[in-house]
């Protein structure tokens, strides 16, 4: 009789459970993550009706294209094996900054245009240059590494967006600036990627989403303690800013 039969049958059948597992995870993520990525359209709705950007800032939507792009490149096959779910999130979240940033360049007033037009050019060559660099200098294990230092501060110099909320939140004392569902969505999609992260063993994805899972806590928890004196839900998305 062969004893090792059935533990390598169980070994088996524990894998195809932990990939399992590992995939939903990562859907579960960019399903979160696009419910984040069309939350600005009531902003642009208005930019486009208006034909005015008024006083938004672009800047969120830069900082978010250039995330979205290191992000979007650690999941290549090029930089990481096995982590296709993060290139495809960032890939549709980049779209999704390239065209907000678009339609702000379209619609705001001549010295708006220039100054983001310039800033948008700027991300392009820092990520281009990222690309040379990881594809010229390093091999695969330390290009991976290099690009996942990246990805992780660029994800953590997101996070000053929630930041800016949670002390808006407890200087006035009020939620309205922090809209319920858009705080549970990040919640939910920091969670999911730091299981995806967690399964994978990938320290540079669990990390930074562990990170965003404790803030998505606190923000919840804000939300549940100042909604009774908040006036009313508000309209504009969580990474809108105003100069």
């Amino acid at each position: 009789m062969d004893w090792g039969a059935p533990a390598m049958m169980n070994s088996a059948a524990d894998s195809s459970l932990r990939d399992l597992c590992c995939y939903g995870a990562g859907i579960a993520g960019n399903v979160f993550a696009f419910v984040l990525f069309i939350s600005p359209l009531p902003t642009f709705k208005r930019i486009v009706r208006n034909r005015s950007t008024e006083q938004f800032s672009a800047m969120p939507y830069i900082y978010s294209l250039l995330n979205c792009l290191i992000c979007m490149w650690y999941g290549l096959p090029f930089v990481s094996y096995g982590v296709v779910l993060v290139a495809t999130v960032n890939s549709i979240g980049a779209a999704f900054q390239l065209a907000y940033t678009a339609v702000f360049i379209a619609f705001a007033d001549a010295k708006q245009r220039l100054k983001v037009s310039g800033l948008l050019a700027g991300v392009f060559l820092v990520f281009g240059l990222v690309m040379f660099v990881s594809l010229a200098l390093f091999d695969h294990k330390t290009r991976q590494i290099f690009v996942g230092y990246l990805s992780v501060a660029s994800l953590i110099f997101m996070f000053a967006s929630p930041l800016s909320i949670i002390n808006l939140v407890i200087r006035t004392k009020s939620v309205e600036y922090m809209p319920f569902y858009l705080s549970l969505s990040m919640f939910l999609m920091s969670v999911s990627f730091f299981a995806y992260g967690m399964l994978l063993h990938d320290f540079f994805i669990y990390v930074p989403n562990g990170i965003g899972t404790i803030l998505g806590i606190i923000q919840l928890l804000l939300y549940a303690y100042f909604r009774k004196g908040s006036r009313e839900e508000a309209k504009r998305p969580l990474l809108v800013t105003h100069t």
